[in-house]
């Protein structure tokens, strides 16, 4: 009788469409997941630009690399799935995003930080990076407490018990216990499980020892509807458990009302007053930010905080009063 070899994790990468960037992140990987006596699974919510095949070629050569039809195409949805489906025996998980860069010891790090600290899940500090100006511009703004309201996993860590952070290990224990994922979030499912593990007394922490490189929209459009999203997901987390916003996410949820505001400086100019300020904050931000490192290219760092906070405040105030302006027009 042959004995069933179970690995010891899943490193599981949600991707649609990467054809682009697939390739050389599993290549990668593949180090990692042979040190650790990992798989690396490959959750594809449909990609039509030949994302599949290229991981089908490499799964043909490696018997540790497996393709998995995400037919729900969330991110939340994929993680569940690999678990479910190849989570036996194995003792965590950890999410790979597609589109962004890990240094080649990202993997074991993470493992090593899970073991020492008995941690439930071990977070990382998300850096940002662009090429091209407006890429460029949006990552000055998202790596700066203006864009982001200083969020710990935007900065970096030298190590410590956090809330929530950027998703990298779970113990699928702990992962399960919890029931993983809450698939009904297309954004911000990272921070609605990060409050049922620790509701359930799991522990958070945050690695001082790696970090991933993210790369963010290319356009502002992009960037907009990117935020919308996020406003959403905060504002569905928030009404789901019953929770105050915190203080860092209060300045954006005024931004839409503000702009509304404005609208009726026809009865009085100072209606408009709260909108100067916001926007010569935000620009002179960008401004100042160009100067200082003598980058050109970072002046549209003030707008493409503008945009955040716009489609942030727009995505949130949607979210939370969408259902009942629907139920009043039923009534």
């Amino acid at each position: 009788m042959q004995t069933k070899i179970l690995p010891s994790g899943l490193i599981v990468i949600p991707c649609l469409n990467e054809a682009a960037h697939i390739g050389a992140l599993v290549h990668e990987l593949r180090p990692a997941a042979e040190r650790l006596g990992a798989r690396i699974i490959v959750a594809d919510g449909g990609s039509t630009d030949g994302t599949r095949a290229i991981v089908e070629e490499i799964a043909g050569k490696d018997p540790r690399i497996i393709l998995l039809h995400n037919e729900k195409r969330l991110q939340s949805a994929a993680i569940n799935l690999a678990v479910a489906s190849y989570g036996e025996g194995a003792e965590y998980v950890i999410r790979v995003d597609a589109h962004g860069g890990y240094p080649p010891d990202y993997c074991d790090r993470l493992v090593e930080e899970a073991r020492i600290t008995g941690a439930d899940s071990v977070v990382v500090s998300m850096l940002t990076s662009g090429s091209g100006m407006v890429q460029k511009a949006v990552a000055a703004a998202q790596n700066s407490k203006l864009g982001t309201g200083g969020s710990k996993h935007r900065h970096l860590s030298v190590g410590e018990w956090v809330d929530h952070g950027h998703h990298a290990l779970m113990r699928i224990s702990a992962f399960k216990a919890v029931g993983g994922y809450d698939e009904t979030f297309s954004h911000n499912e990272d921070a609605e499980l990060d409050y049922r593990l620790r509701k359930a007394g799991c522990r958070i922490w945050m690695s001082g020892k790696t970090q991933m490189i993210y790369y963010p929209r290319s356009s502002l459009a992009d960037l907009y509807f990117q935020y919308l999203g996020y406003g959403r997901g905060r504002a569905k987390n928030i009404l789901k458990h019953r929770m105050m916003p915190k203080v860092r996410q209060m300045v954006p949820l005024l931004v839409f009302p503000v702009v509304i505001f404005a609208a009726f400086s026809f009865v009085h100019w100072l209606a408009i007053t709260p909108l100067l300020v916001w926007a010569s904050v935000c620009l002179g931000y960008g401004a100042w930010t160009a100067i200082s490192q003598r980058n050109p290219d970072n002046a549209l760092a003030g707008i493409s905080a503008m945009v955040m906070h716009f489609g942030w405040s727009v995505g949130f105030w949607l979210q939370l009063l969408g259902p009942r302006l629907q139920r009043r027009r039923v009534a």
